[in-house]
C-alpha cells in the first residue's frame, strides 16, 4: 500500500509566474525578497483598500487588526491560496469558511516561545522573592525589610506539559540550579532523557515531590482545572503556583483560597478565565500574587521574530510545504469526502479513544480490511489527528499531524488485507507504547462505518458492537453472571444513567468485555471504586 498522503496543498500553485504576497498589517516582515515573489508591504491597510488589491495576490498576511471574514474572502476571488497570521491566536479569521474555500491559514506560535518561557521564570522567581508584596509596600510609604523570600537553587521545580515551551522553561530552571521534574504523558521518554528532566508517572506523584509547579498545556476538557483545591493541597507548605499558559488550568478560585490560608507560599499569573478580568475579580486582592496581563508574546525580539516567520511560512506554503503551521484543514475534494467522509470521522474516534487508553505511544498501526470506496490513505491521518488532539502546542489537523507525529517520534506503519471476514470494512489501530522501566504495552481499537455513521467494533481482542459517542466506561471480567448487575447498581447509587451498553468475550466462561454508555463521566474516585469491585478486572473511562 501506499503511504498515506494528506489531501493535495491548497496552497500549491499552478502558475509559473511571480507569486504575489500582500502584507496588510503592520509587523516587522523581515527581508521581502525573495526569488520567485513579489511581496508587497503596506501595514494598517484600510478595509477598502485591502479589499481592492487581494484579488490580485495568492497570498495575504496580517496581524490581528484585519478582520478575514466572508467578505474578505470572498472579494479577494480564486487567486488567493493561504492566509498568514502573524503570530497564535486566528480569532480574527473565519476559519470555517477559508476551509470550505480551501484556503490554507498558518500561524506563528513557535516565535513567541522563548518570551512565553521567560514570563513563566519571572514569575517564578518574583513569587519567590517576593517581588509583588514588597513593590506594593514600598509604594505605600512602608519600608519591610524583615520579609524572607526563597532561592531557587535545589528547590525542585514541576512542569505540567513537557512541549515548547515548558522544555525552555525546563532550561531556564536548570540554569538556575533547580531540579526539574515534569508530567507530560504525551512526550516520550527521550525527550525526558535529552533534557535531563525527571519524568512523573502521575500528576500527584509531580505534586508530592515539589516545591513550586508552572502549567505549559493546552486548554482542553481535561487540562480545565486539572490543578484543582485537590492538588494544591498536595503541594508542600509554602509552594509557589506559576500559570503563564492558559487561564482555568489552576483553578482561579483554588489558588486563592490557598493563597489566603498561607498553604502557598506565593503564586504568579499571566492569564485570566475571563480577560480582561472585571474589577472584582478576587486575583486582584489576593495576598502574594503577580500579574500580569497575558504578556506572554510581548516582547521586542519576539515580535520581530513573529513577522519573519509568517513570512516565511506563507512562502513555503505557496511551494507546497505545508508542514509547519497550518492552523486549519482545507476541505477535501467533494468525491473523496462523499466517499470517505465517515471513515474520516471513524478514524478520528478511535484516535481520541486510544489518547486516553495509552497517551505517549511510539508506535501507531493502522490497518485496513475489506473494500473501500477510494483510497483509504487519508483515514491514517484523521486517527493521527484524533490521537494528538489535546496534547500538543499546535492543533493537529488533516495537514499537519503527520509533522507533528514525526515530532513526537511516533512511527506509523499501515496494513492491508483484501478481506474483512466480519464486515465489508473494517479499520484497526494498534499502537504501541510504555514508560522507561516499564513494559511495553498495546491497545487496540477498531471500527467500521453504517451508512455515514462510525462504530467501534473490536476493543483489545473482543469484538463489540457500539457508536462511539459520549462517555464510556470500558470493563473487563471473567465471563460470569453478575458483573453487569453489580456495576449497574453502584452507578445507581451515584445517580449515573447507563444510556447504552455492549458485550464481547474471547470465550465461554473465558475472559469478557463490557461497555457502557454513561450520561455522566465517572470521577476519577468513582472509577477507583469500580475497580475495587470483585466482579471486574480492570476499567477505563474514555470520551468519544
Amino acid at each position: 500500500m501506499t503511504a498515506p498522503a494528506t489531501p493535495t496543498p491548497p496552497a500549491q500553485a499552478d502558475r509559473t509566474d511571480t507569486l504575489r504576497v500582500l502584507i496588510c498589517d503592520e509587523m516587522n516582515p523581515g527581508n521581502l525578497e525573495h526569488d520567485g515573489f513579489q511581496i508587497d508591504y503596506q501595514g494598517n491597510m484600510d478595509r477598502a483598500e485591502t479589499l481592492r488589491r487581494l484579488p490580485d495576490y495568492d497570498a495575504l498576511i496580517t496581524r490581528s487588526r484585519t478582520k478575514v471574514d466572508r467578505e474578505l474572502i470572498d472579494a479577494a476571488g480564486p487567486r488567493l491560496k493561504v492566509i498568514g497570521r502573524g503570530g497564535v491566536g486566528v480569532d480574527n479569521i473565519d476559519l470555517d469558511y477559508a476551509s470550505l474555500r480551501g484556503l490554507l491559514v498558518l500561524n506563528a506560535p513557535e516565535s513567541n516561545n522563548v518570551s512565553a518561557a521567560e514570563l513563566a521564570v519571572m514569575h517564578l522567581m518574583a513569587a519567590a522573592r517576593g517581588l509583588t508584596r514588597s513593590d506594593r509596600k514600598t509604594r505605600a510609604g512602608e519600608w519591610d525589610r524583615k520579609y524572607l523570600g526563597q532561592e531557587l537553587k535545589d528547590r525542585t521545580l514541576g512542569i505540567v506539559g513537557l512541549g515548547r515551551i515548558g522544555s525552555i522553561v525546563a532550561d531556564r530552571a536548570q540554569g538556575l540550579r533547580m531540579n526539574v521534574v515534569a508530567y507530560d504523558p504525551h512526550v516520550p521518554d527521550s525527550k525526558f532523557e535529552r533534557l535531563g528532566v525527571k519524568r512523573a508517572v502521575t500528576l500527584d506523584d509531580l505534586l508530592a515531590q515539589v516545591d513550586a509547579i508552572t502549567v505549559h498545556t493546552p486548554l482542553t476538557d481535561e487540562t480545565r482545572g486539572m490543578i484543582g483545591a485537590e492538588q494544591l493541597a498536595r503541594l508542600k507548605k509554602g509552594a509557589i503556583a506559576v500559570n503563564a499558559a492558559r487561564g482555568g488550568i489552576i483553578d482561579e478560585q483554588a489558588l486563592v483560597d490557598a493563597l489566603h490560608s498561607g498553604h502557598l507560599f506565593a503564586a504568579g499569573v499571566d492569564v485570566f478565565v475571563d480577560e480582561p478580568p472585571t474589577p472584582g475579580h478576587i486575583f486582584l486582592h489576593a495576598p502574594n500574587l503577580g500579574i500580569t496581563a497575558h504578556l506572554g508574546a510581548n516582547t521586542f525580539e519576539a515580535q520581530e521574530r513573529v513577522g519573519a516567520e509568517i513570512v516565511s511560512r506563507v512562502l513555503d506554503a505557496l511551494h507546497g510545504d505545508v508542514s509547519k503551521g497550518a492552523v486549519n484543514a482545507p476541505a477535501l475534494d467533494a468525491k473523496t469526502m462523499e466517499a470517505l467522509g465517515g471513515y474520516l470521522k471513524l478514524g478520528d474516534k478511535l484516535g481520541r479513544i486510544l489518547a486516553q487508553l495509552l497517551p505517549g505511544a511510539h508506535d501507531v498501526e493502522v490497518t485496513f480490511r475489506g473494500e473501500f470506496p477510494a483510497d483509504p490513505a487519508p483515514v491514517v491521518t484523521s486517527v493521527l489527528v484524533g490521537y494528538l488532539s489535546g496534547s500538543t502546542d499546535e492543533t493537529p489537523n488533516m495537514i499537519n499531524a503527520r509533522a507533528l507525529a514525526r515530532e513526537r517520534g511516533v512511527n506509523i506503519a499501515i496494513r492491508e488485507q483484501a478481506d474483512s471476514p466480519d464486515y465489508q470494512t473494517e479499520v484497526i489501530v494498534k499502537i504501541t507504547g510504555g514508560q522507561a522501566g516499564e513494559k511495553e504495552r498495546t491497545r487496540t481499537v477498531g471500527g467500521t462505518v453504517f451508512g455515514k455513521n462510525p462504530r467501534l467494533t473490536r476493543l483489545r481482542d473482543f469484538r463489540v458492537e457500539l457508536e462511539p459517542e459520549g462517555n464510556i466506561l470500558i470493563a473487563s471480567n471473567q465471563d460470569k453472571p453478575g458483573a453487569v448487575a453489580k456495576l449497574s447498581t453502584l452507578l445507581g447509587t451515584w445517580g449515573v444513567n447507563i444510556a447504552g451498553m455492549a458485550l464481547g468475550r474471547a470465550e465461554k466462561g473465558g475472559q469478557a468485555l463490557f461497555t457502557l454508555t454513561l450520561d455522566d463521566a465517572l470521577t476519577p474516585a468513582q472509577l477507583a471504586q469500580v475497580r475495587e469491585l470483585d466482579v471486574i478486572d480492570s476499567a477505563y473511562m474514555v470520551r468519544a
